[in-house]
């Protein structure tokens, strides 16, 4: 097979385009990288220095891409499906681009730096990182709840490149920072998202690992 993912199922960037990748049904082989194991930690290292997951390998082309947005980029544009992910028009695909990088940075980062700090010994945590990210999380649902007043997805009627990138984020996000009672759209907007064959699927195969997830307390019951 031509496509690998180098991945972790625990890990939301991973999800962005796992859930592309099943969107449009694209065969690749997955490669679960154990940071914990020398060899599998080498032999990504070997492949991607930056150590940064996921990574996409391309044999038949002879090409690594990295970075998630330029990921599903290189499908949309080498291995399309019928959902295309990117707009033909270049306004759309400009809103989606930005949607994008909103859920990644506004949404995303300020998630996964919260939970960073729950990882570290509790001396060395940093309270005024988790208050400015439980900030950010908070403006970025304001924005979010009216993005999402009339329309379906994030851009519109269509679901997108954006759509990949808010799930991941959202569903970690609302056990730090709950979005469920607050912002009815955000919420409406998640539990449609949850409706899609490839999230569900990526929840299916992330849920052995839930046990790891430092707030797994905070899982709803449904997930577990």
């Amino acid at each position: 097979m031509s496509l690998t993912l180098y991945y972790h199922p625990l890990a939301s960037f991973c999800w962005k385009v796992e859930i592309a990748l099943y969107e449009n049904r694209t065969p690749f082989t997955g490669e679960v990288v154990n940071l914990g194991d020398p060899q599998s930690s080498a032999r990504f290292f070997d492949l991607w220095p930056v150590g940064k997951m996921p990574v996409l390998r391309d044999e038949k082309r002879d090409r690594t891409v990295p970075e998630t947005t330029i990921i599903i980029e290189y499908l949309d544009h080498h291995y399309p499906g019928a959902q295309k992910l990117l707009p033909e028009n270049e306004e759309r695909r400009l809103d989606a681009r930005l949607w994008d990088r909103f859920f990644d940075l506004y949404i995303q980062q300020p998630m996964q730096r919260i939970v960073a700090q729950q990882m570290r010994a509790e001396g060395d945590r940093d309270p005024l990182a988790v208050s400015e990210s439980t900030a950010t999380l908070q403006t970025a649902y304001g924005m979010l709840e009216k993005q999402m007043a009339t329309r379906a997805w994030a851009i519109g009627e269509e679901f997108s490149l954006a759509d990949c990138a808010a799930f991941p984020g959202l569903f970690y996000a609302n056990t730090l920072v709950p979005f469920t009672k607050t912002h009815p759209n955000v919420a409406a907007y998640f539990e449609r998202l949850l409706q899609r064959p490839s999230v569900q699927r990526v929840l299916d195969e992330a849920r052995p690992f839930f046990k790891l997830y430092p707030f797994k307390d905070a899982l709803p019951a449904r997930f577990l």
